[in-house]
C-alpha cells in the first residue's frame, strides 16, 4: 500500500508541476498577483509529494519488499541497513527519483526564501522550475518507474553492486545531485530575466547565493567521488578523466565562471548577456552529465542505465531545455544593454580573463569527452582520449588563470594599477622563489613541471594572504585598528580568500603526484616490500566473515629504520551473492603523505600480490576542496546574499567599506 502511495504521489506531483509551470507564468504576464502566488504553493506541494514518494521507496528498501522490482534488483535481506538506504539511489530509477527530489527541494527553497523578489520574477523562476520538473517526472513515470511490482515476488534480492557498498557512496550522489540540480535555479533566473528583458545588479545579487550553494555542493560531491575512487578501487589514483568524472567537472568550471561573472554584473552593471549565457550553459552541462550516465553511450563504474530508449528520452529533454533556452537567448539577449565601461587592467578585466580561461578549459574537457563518443556513434574509428590529451590541453590553460588569480583581487574596479598590485606582492615573489629552490633541491631538479606547480601553489597562497592583509592594512596601521577592520570586513571577502587559498592547497596536492612511488610485488607470508624508506612485512592473511561477504584480511607490519610505524589491514572482499570481489585498501596518512596498501590475488603457492604506494601531499587535494567549499559557505553566510539586498548602514570613520567579494 505504501508503495502505491509513493507512485500516486509522483502522478500528483506531475499535475502540480503542470500548474506550477503555467499559472504563475500567465499571472506574471497579466500582472495578476493571485495567479503569481500559485507558483509558491505549487512548489511547496510538489516538494511534499516527491518527498513522500522518496520515503515510500526508502520504506520498501528498509523493509526488503521484494515485490517491488527495483528493490529486488538492488537490495538483499542480509545487506547492512546503511546500504539498504543508499540502495535507493544506487540504481537508475532511484537516482532519478533523488534527482527530482533535489529539484523540488530547490523550488521549495526559492518559494520560501524569496519574499524580497519582485512577484513577477519569482513567478517566472518557479514556472521554469516547474517546466523542468514536468520533463523529469514524465521520464520517471513512463520509462523509469521505481514502484513497479512483480508477482510472485522473489524470496530474496540481487543485492547492491558491491563497489557501491561504501560509506562514501552514501553521501557522494546526494551532494553531486544537489550541485547539478541547484544550478537549475540560476538557469530559471536566467530564463526569467530573458522573458522580463531586464538584468541588473539586484538580479545578480539574487542569483549569486543560489549559484554559490550549488557550487559548494558540487565541490563536495566531486571531492567525495574522487576520495571514494582513491581508497576503494585499489589503483591509487584520484582522477582518471573518465567521461562521467568529466561530466561533473564541466558544470563546476562553468559554475565557477558564473559566480565571478555575476560579481561584474552586480558591481559594474556589465557582462549581462554573458552571465545569462553562463547560467544557461552551466545547467545545460549538468543535463549533459545526466544524459551520459543514462544513455548507454558509455560503459563506466558510474553508469546507471544502458537502455537506448531512456537515453533518447533524456536527449529529447536536453534538446528542449537547451534548445529552447538558447533560442530565447538569441531573441532577447541583444536587448540587454551593457552598463559601465572598464579598462582591460582592472578588477573587471581580471574577472573577464578568469571567465575566458575557465570557459576554454570547460570547452576543452567537453570536446575531449564527447567527440570520441560522437565519432563512435557515427560509425567512425574508436578514439581513446585520456591523461595525455587533458593534461596537455586543460592544465596549461589553468596556469595563467592561477597566476592572474593572485593579482586580480588587488586591482581596483574600473581602472587598476598593475604595477602597484605587483609591487604589493613582493612577499609572494620571495616565498615562491624559496619554494622553487627547496623543491628543486629536494627532488634533484624535477620533474620541472611538478616543481613549477608547487611554486604556482605557493604564489597563489601567499598572494591570497597578502590581499587579505592589504584589506586589513596589517602592519600599516595600529594592530587594534586592523582588528576592527577585520571585524567589519564582509564575510564574502573572507569567503573569497578561503576559496582561493583552498585552490592553492589542492594545486600543491595535484603537483606532488609527480613524485608518487609504487611497488607491486608477489610476497609470501613473512616476506616484505621496501618503499620510500618504509619496510612493509606481510605477517598474515586471515579469512574474516562479514555481513554479506567473506574477506581475506592481511596484516602488514610497517617499520621505518627498524622502528615500528603502524599495522595496516588491507583486504579483499568476496560477495557471494554477486560473485564479485572488491578491494579494501589500507591507508596511513600524516597529512603530508599517504602510505597506501592494497591486497591483490594469491597464487597456488600461497603468495600474495601487494600493491604499495607512497603518495606525497595527496591529502591536500581533498583538504583544499573542503577549504574551497568552506569559503563558498562563508561567503554564502554574508547577509547581502542571504536576503538578496544590501543592508543600509552608516559607515563609521575608518571602517572597511563593503567589498565586491
Amino acid at each position: 500500500m505504501i508503495t502505491e502511495i509513493g507512485h500516486f504521489s509522483l502522478v500528483l506531483a506531475l499535475f502540480v508541476a503542470l500548474a506550477q509551470a503555467s499559472v504563475p507564468l500567465v499571472g506574471a504576464a497579466r500582472r495578476n498577483l493571485g495567479w503569481m502566488e500559485v507558483g509558491r504553493s505549487c512548489a511547496l506541494m510538489q516538494f511534499v509529494l516527491i518527498g513522500l514518494a522518496m520515503l515510500a521507496l526508502m520504506h520498501a528498501y528498509m523493509g526488503s519488499d521484494f515485490s517491488v522490482i527495483n528493490v529486488a534488483a538492488n537490495s538483499h535481506t542480509d545487506k547492512p541497513l546503511l546500504y539498504k538506504i543508499t540502495g535507493v539511489w544506487g540504481n537508475h530509477e532511484g537516482s532519478m527519483l533523488l534527482w527530482v527530489f533535489m529539484l523540488s527541494l530547490c523550488s521549495a527553497a526559492v518559494a520560501l526564501f524569496s519574499s524580497n523578489l519582485p512577484p513577477a520574477l519569482r513567478a517566472r523562476v518557479l514556472a521554469v522550475q516547474g517546466m523542468i520538473a514536468i520533463g523529469f517526472l514524465l521520464f520517471i513515470l513512463f520509462t523509469s518507474n521505481p514502484f513497479l511490482r512483480t508477482f510472485p515476488p522473489p524470496p530474496n534480492g540481487n543485492g547492491l553492486n558491491p563497489v557501491l557498498q561504501d560509506p562514501g557512496l552514501a553521501f557522494h550522489p546526494p551532494f553531486l545531485y544537489l550541485g547539478y540540480v541547484g544550478f537549475s535555479v540560476a538557469f530559471a533566473f536566467a530564463v526569467a530575466a530573458l522573458i522580463d528583458g531586464r538584468v541588473d545588479a539586484a538580479w545578480a545579487r539574487w542569483v549569486r547565493p543560489w549559484t554559490l550553494a550549488s557550487w559548494c555542493a558540487l565541490t563536495i560531491g566531486i571531492a567525495m567521488g574522487s576520495w571514494w575512487a582513491y581508497y576503494t578501487l585499489g589503483w591509487g589514483g584520484w582522477w582518471f578523466w573518465d567521461p562521467v568524472e568529466n561530466a561533473s567537472l564541466m558544470p563546476w568550471l562553468a559554475g565557477t565562471a558564473l559566480i565571478h561573472s555575476s560579481i561584474v554584473v552586480e558591481k559594474r552593471d556589465t557582462l549581462k548577456s554573458w552571465t545569462i549565457l553562463l547560467a544557461i550553459m552551466t545547467f545545460s552541462l549538468s543535463l549533459v552529465g545526466t544524459f551520459l550516465v543514462r544513455s548507454g553511450v558509455l560503459t563506466s563504474v558510474h553508469s546507471f542505465a544502458s537502455d537506448p530508449a531512456r537515453g533518447t528520452f533524456i536527449l529529447l529533454l536536453l534538446i528542449a531545455a537547451i534548445g529552447g533556452s538558447l533560442t530565447l537567448y538569441a531573441i532577447r539577449a541583444p536587448a540587454l544593454k551593457g552598463g559601465g565601461l572598464f579598462a582591460p587592467i582592472s578588477r573587471e578585466g581580471s574577472l573577464v580573463l578568469n571567465n575566458v580561461l575557465l570557459s576554454c578549459g570547460c570547452a576543452t574537457v567537453f570536446l575531449g569527452t564527447l567527440y570520441p563518443l560522437f565519432l563512435d556513434a557515427m560509425g567512425g574509428p574508436k578514439l581513446s582520449v585520456g591523461f595525455p590529451f587533458f593534461n596537455r590541453t586543460f592544465v596549461p590553460m589553468m596556469v595563467p588563470m592561477i597566476i592572474a588569480l593572485g593579482v586580480g583581487p588587488l586591482l581596483a574596479w574600473k581602472r587598476g594599477d598593475l604595477i602597484g598590485a605587483l609591487q604589493r606582492l613582493w612577499v609572494a615573489y620571495i616565498i615562491t622563489g624559496l619554494v622553487l629552490l627547496v623543491a628543486f633541491y629536494v627532488t634533484n631538479g624535477g620533474p620541472v613541471l611538478a616543481v613549477l606547480g608547487l611554486g604556482l601553489a605557493a604564489w597563489l597562497a601567499v598572494a591570497v594572504l597578502t590581499e587579505l592583509a592589504d584589506r586589513l592594512k596589517l602592519f600599516r596601521i595600529p594592530f587594534n585598528d586592523s582588528v576592527k577592520r577585520a571585524v567589519n570586513l564582509p564575510r564574502a571577502a573572507y569567503g573569497m580568500s578561503l576559496a582561493h587559498f583552498g585552490l592553492a592547497v589542492s594545486v600543491a596536492g595535484f603537483s606532488a603526484s609527480a613524485w608518487d612511488r609504487e611497488a607491486i610485488e608477489i610476497v609470501p607470508i613473512g616476506g616484505s616490500v621496501a618503499l620510500a624508506g618504509y619496510e612493509l612485512r606481510l605477517d598474515s592473511v586471515d579469512r574474516v566473515p562479514g555481513s554479506n561477504f567473506i574477506a581475506d584480511q592481511a596484516t602488514v607490519r610497517v617499520t621505518s629504520g627498524g622502528a615500528p610505524v603502524a599495522l595496516m589491514h588491507p583486504s579483499r572482499r568476496f560477495f557471494t551473492l554477486q560473485k564479485q570481489t572488491t578491494s579494501e585498501t589500507a591507508i596511513r596518512t600524516n597529512l603530508l603523505s599517504d602510505l597506501y596498501v592494497a591486497l591483490g590475488e594469491s597464487d597456488t603457492a600461497g603468495n600474495w600480490t601487494l600493491r604499495v604506494y607512497w603518495k606525497p601531499l595527496v591529502p591536500w587535494i581533498w583538504i583544499g576542496c573542503v577549504i574551497m567549499a568552506a569559503g563558498g559557505m562563508v561567503s554564502l553566510s554574508d547577509r547581502r546574499w542571504r536576503v538578496g539586498v544590501a543592508r543600509k548602514t552608516r559607515v563609521a570613520p575608518g571602517a572597511v567599506p563593503v567589498a565586491g567579494e
